[in-house]
């Protein structure tokens, strides 16, 4: 058995990384720092300093000490092996658990590193079927082994020969970063939900140390000058300037050191992070299109970003937070096109292909959604001021004159977004205005559709098409197509498949043929 993770012959036992103890204790610290302070704090109130000091000493010592034995026993417990048939992987102390995962069924081998791990040349691996089983049974983890020996693990797991049929294309780098890229991170969505975690966090840490209402204070002191509309305007734009701040950081942590590659043997891999570095790697084969997203902020800007319409991508619950299927930050359109293009072997980008327009009750209806979503409420509004107190008229007909002509433009761009076609070997669909996205679906890669229709869309003559696919989110929508068009759409993507369940339109001129 090779300890610590040293290379050996195949199918030998080995062990995780020695260090690994090392990892967890110095987080522990980090945790045990973070908490024990506030305690301290919150302690040094109804006591003595130097006795809630030794309290949260003592814990902190309880902590880092257990929880760096335990780890130290559950990496002498840990042991792992590749043999040509599968992997396996042994672990538990007073539990035992033997896993083993065919190499054949295996379609992810995916690396990451904290900065502590980076130091120390060490990387988690994770070792995926691209099955979703609910209980983590399609996945082996090893944390920690050496980087060397995780890069031996990922060339050797995902080691394919190439596809006999690969349409034209290199192995090599496809897209690597380009820092002006950065100018797209203070308009994406994060950046306000960032801002308000900030706002959110200060409240939050002052009260910790029983602060809170001296912050409040303070910000009162500095706006007393000012009218309260005001001074609501001016914490909302410095709330949207640290979000704007803290996006920008954010991306450079994602999205540092990029680059997108195709190797040998028909695998795409992304690598990326500037403290944890992350490297995910996806089988060509189990591709079944890509998606071309644009969030508002970023569409005005003309970029869109790329994801991976895959099978197998679907992530655990362990696993939520991680973004397994971008394969390129926002970028202008023309690199976005340029890249799907490369990626899907194709000599011109589907998602650029000119797209038919939908019925004008398309258009209607999202009128009339926008304008319901702001009448509504404001004739709920203006009853209550009726009711109770005038205020409430000023304050409907303030949030009419402002939100109706913004869900007008909203609507109509909803409208605009709306295309479809079929292009060479894809299905193209596009939607959706505050999150515009254009799906380019492999027709193949379709194994079902359906056909929804509401009383509304009934009598508008339209109806919603949903391609059903083993890839990306399942299911892709064509909205509010007309009758004969989407039905026409869906015949051509896949021929054959939505024929049985068609009835033909009697007309006059077959009536005449018959007779």
């Amino acid at each position: 058995m090779s300890p610590g993770g040293t290379p050996g012959g195949e199918g030998e036992w080995r062990r995780l990384d020695r260090r690994t103890p090392l990892v967890t204790a110095a987080v522990l610290c980090g945790v045990a720092a973070g908490a024990g302070l506030p305690i301290a704090a919150g302690l040094a109130g109804s006591r003595p300093l130097w006795q809630a000091v030794a309290w949260v000493l003592a814990g902190a010592a309880l902590l880092v000490g257990g929880g760096t034995a335990a780890e130290y026993v559950h990496c002498r417990r840990t042991r792992y092996r590749t043999v040509p048939d599968r992997v396996d992987l042994h672990t538990g102390l007073l539990l035992l658990k033997r896993r083993s995962l065919a190499r054949d069924r295996i379609r992810s081998v995916d690396l990451t590193a904290n900065p502590l791990q980076r130091v120390l040349g060490l990387v988690k691996v994770r070792i995926g079927t691209g099955e979703s089983t609910g209980g983590g049974e399609s996945t082996l983890e090893l944390e920690l082994v050496t980087r060397a020996e995780g890069e031996r693990l990922r060339r050797e797991l995902l080691a394919r020969p190439a596809a006999p049929d690969a349409g034209p294309a290199h192995d090599g780098p496809l897209a690597a970063l380009d820092p002006r890229w950065i100018r797209y991170a203070p308009v994406s969505f994060v950046a306000p939900a960032l801002g308000g975690a900030a706002a959110g966090a200060v409240m939050q840490v002052s009260e910790w140390f029983g602060a809170q209402a001296e912050v409040i204070d303070w910000i009162g002191e500095r706006f007393a000058s000012v009218s309260l509309p005001w001074m609501i305007v001016d914490l909302v734009l410095l709330a949207t300037l640290a979000g704007a701040v803290g996006a920008l950081g954010l991306w450079v942590e994602m999205w540092w050191n990029f680059r997108l590659e195709r190797e040998p043997g028909g695998t795409l891999r992304v690598r990326r992070g500037l403290f944890t570095a992350r490297s995910v790697t996806l089988e060509e084969r189990r591709l079944r299109g890509v998606e071309l997203v644009e969030p508002l902020g970023v569409r005005l800007l003309g970029a869109a970003r790329v994801d991976a319409v895959a099978t197998g991508l679907t992530e655990d619950d362990d696993e939520k937070h991680t973004d397994l299927t971008s394969l390129l930050p926002a970028v202008p359109r023309a690199v976005a096109d340029r890249v799907a293009a490369e990626v899907l072997r194709e000599p011109a980008p589907p998602t650029s292909a000119p797209l038919a327009a939908h019925p004008r009750a398309a258009r209607t209806r999202r009128l009339r959604w926008a304008l319901s979503a702001v009448l509504l409420p404001a004739a709920v509004l203006a009853l209550l001021g009726a009711l109770l107190t005038p205020v409430l008229l000023y304050v409907a007909a303030g949030w009419t004159a402002v939100l109706a002509p913004l869900a007008v433009l909203l609507a109509r761009d909803a409208y605009r977004s709306l295309g479809h076609a079929v292009s060479g070997g894809y299905l193209v669909a596009r939607s959706g205005t505050v999150r515009r996205t254009t799906v380019a679906l492999q027709r193949t890669g379709i194994i079902g559709w359906t056909v929804k229709q509401s009383y509304v869309q009934r009598r508008a003559g339209i109806l919603t098409l949903t391609a059903t696919t083993a890839a990306g989110e399942g299911a892709y929508d064509v909205p509010d197509a007309g009758e004969s068009q989407g039905l026409a759409l869906a015949d051509r993507a896949v021929p054959g498949l939505l024929a049985p369940f068609l009835v033909p339109v009697e007309t006059p001129e077959a009536r005449s043929t018959e007779g």
